[in-house]
């Protein structure tokens, strides 16, 4: 309003340009709706509002906050075991994504994965691929490796173990095919 006054505001013919893609929105204002209010697990409020508190006082000093919005769920036996579908993994990124009073020293470490692209449109905020296991076909997940630092938001990876214990033993070959 101060750059072009209230009555040109209001009276229309403004146009605004975002990368928010308001169908991603709607998904995360879902998300967080559906994540904080789950029945059967009464500390997850609890935890988000310490996940919260902690990027707070990081920022508030100006240290990063590395969080990995991991989605859980439990097995048959009750535990607790990583959620492999991929709405689950959007929804604990939107909601990693807001928490905090600022967002400007925090950054996601996410599963590099088939569906990297869909993950980096539900955040604004920069990202760390982790590697993960090599699992039984090493080109697929080299694959997604590059795949996923292809992604304008995506700032690095964490190979970590993928490369210091393939599965076939020979590191340097590993570490060179990637």
């Amino acid at each position: 309003i101060r750059k072009y006054g209230a009555e040109t505001v209001r009276s229309g013919g403004l146009k605004v340009y975002t990368t928010i893609d308001p169908r991603m929105q709607r998904a995360a204002n879902r998300a967080v709706d559906e994540t904080l209010y789950y029945d059967d697990d009464p500390a997850s409020a609890i935890t988000l509002e310490a996940c919260a508190r902690a990027v707070t006082e990081l920022a508030d000093v100006g240290l990063m906050a590395m969080v990995e919005p991991l989605p859980y769920t439990r097995d048959a036996s009750g535990r607790a075991v990583w959620d492999h579908d991929p709405v689950a993994r959007l929804r604990a990124v939107a909601v990693s994504s807001g928490l905090g009073g600022t967002s400007a020293y925090t950054w996601l470490k996410v599963p590099a994965s088939a569906d990297i692209a869909r993950v980096a449109s539900a955040t604004t905020l920069p990202l760390l691929l982790l590697g993960g296991p090599i699992g039984p076909d090493p080109a697929a997940t080299f694959a997604a490796w590059e795949q996923g630092l292809a992604e304008p938001s995506v700032r690095g990876l964490v190979a970590g173990r993928a490369l210091r214990y393939p599965p076939d033993g020979d590191v340097a070959g590993a570490t060179d095919a990637a």
